[in-house]
């Protein structure tokens, strides 16, 4: 067992680490690139939009997370067989270059995240500055 508060080992890996990898790990994610934009798809049956959290960190790291919780049990119900994922779910997509943090849409549709990132234009080609000779 890993102790987030265990400092005799200053470079294991901690709780923390274990529960984030095993969330990634769980929330498999399609990428898809446009000539304007890139486009990621997650499946999210089930959940409603105060359960996504879709986030930009240092700049250039995309965070899509969340939790699926529980159906409250009613009364002389009980679960026979549950398969279905409960817990948090993260994914982190490290954006390229020119990834537009300021452009980012998410929809979620019929149970599927789709998070759009506009491409930045590319630069235009620097001019060369013409200097005037003066003559003295």
């Amino acid at each position: 067992m890993v102790d987030d508060n265990d400092k005799s080992t200053p470079n294991a890996p901690t709780q923390t680490y274990f529960r984030d990898a095993k969330a990634m790990a769980a929330t498999p994610a399609d990428v898809k690139e446009y000539p304007s934009s890139y486009v990621f798809i997650i499946d999210m049956p089930g959940l409603k939009s105060g359960d996504i959290k879709v986030q930009v960190e240092e700049d250039s790291v995309l965070v899509i997370s969340g939790e699926r919780k529980r159906e409250e049990e009613k009364e002389g119900a009980k679960y026979v067989r549950m398969e279905r994922r409960i817990g948090k779910f993260m994914r982190k997509f490290v954006l390229p270059e020119n990834a537009n943090v300021e452009a980012i849409s998410a929809v979620c549709q019929d149970g599927v995240l789709t998070v759009t990132v506009q491409k930045s234009p590319p630069p235009e080609p620097k001019k060369p500055k013409t200097v005037e000779v003066k003559i003295a």
